[in-house]
């Protein structure tokens, strides 16, 4: 496995948050034949300039403050307009004075059924549901602000959080699946739902140790990993009061391959507990918590 190589460049001022989109979105089409797929790429377009030209909160932050994130969109079927669909949502942060970016959000929503009129205007209302296609975007781009204000400051993604919230409040409303807490364990409504209780606040305290580990790596690597290390134990409280829990996949969906990336170069550190608690809270990873060795 490539291990992660950390560049450092100390004339580089990374920003302390960052806040809006810089959004890459990709249709992929392939499974849908006989049809002008001119609509698919419109909707690429139109959907890339919804989210990366969106007003998401009420500041104004420059090119460089802004979230790298992607969204593959991956049609099943099509037809009158109606679109069934996953989608793949992704964004990451930079590493302070390096070059690299760390993955923060890595999800796969299997439920993603919409409609589309070519060339239609998306324009996204915080007090309405107006399409299923505007509130899952509006809601995962809420998401993805939220996780990356938690990895700068501890809860900082509250306000994001509620904002996401409120958009799944008011899609339930129309019926479509993902919103509402009998559409699965692993939907919508449990992923903002578990993110804003007590019950799983490791899961974000765990974002912001982790995150702020990688920030040390320029300056003392040895130390950055024991503060990673810790921030797994931060998580593994988790389990003991919701073992398999939802928000703990969510982190390794993210999180796994870095990890072991982390572990496999640079100084040594103690690991027992560390391969413990991810064997422990992660043991769909097992295999790759084999290749820490050191």
């Amino acid at each position: 496995m490539r291990k992660i190589v950390f560049i450092f460049l100390f004339l580089i001022a990374i920003p302390v948050q960052s806040q809006e989109l810089k959004c890459s979105v990709r249709i992929n089409y392939d499974r849908i034949t006989n049809t002008n797929t001119q609509v698919f790429k419109t909707l690429e377009r139109s959907l890339t300039d919804f989210i990366n030209k969106t007003k998401w909160t009420n500041q104004t932050f420059n090119e460089n403050e802004k979230i790298e994130c992607n969204m593959s969109i991956n049609l099943s079927g099509y037809g009158n307009d109606q679109f069934a669909a996953t989608i793949q949502v992704q964004s990451s942060r930079p590493i302070l004075n390096s070059t690299y970016s760390s993955p923060v959000f890595n999800f796969n929503d299997k439920d993603f059924v919409f409609r589309y009129i070519e060339f239609e205007s998306l324009i996204f209302n915080p007090n309405s549901y107006d399409s299923n296609l505007i509130s899952v975007i509006a809601f995962y781009s809420y998401m993805i602000m939220g996780m990356d204000a938690d990895t700068f400051t501890p809860k900082g993604g509250n306000s994001y959080y509620e904002m996401a919230q409120n958009v799944a409040v008011l899609a339930q409303q129309s019926g479509q699946k993902g919103w509402v807490q009998g559409d699965g364990n692993q939907s919508r409504y449990f992923l903002i739902n578990d993110v804003l209780s007590n019950t799983f606040a490791p899961y974000r305290q765990a974002l912001y140790e982790y995150h702020t580990a990688l920030d040390l790596m320029a300056d003392n690597q040895k130390q950055a990993k024991e503060n990673i290390k810790a921030s797994v134990k931060t998580l593994a409280e988790i389990y003991n009061v919701r073992p398999n829990a939802f928000l703990t996949r969510v982190f390794f969906d993210a999180k796994s391959d870095e990890i072991v990336s982390v572990y496999s170069g640079g100084p040594s550190i103690s690991i027992t507990d560390l391969v413990d608690n991810l064997n422990k809270i992660s043991p769909l990873n097992s295999s790759k918590w084999s290749n820490i060795k050191f």
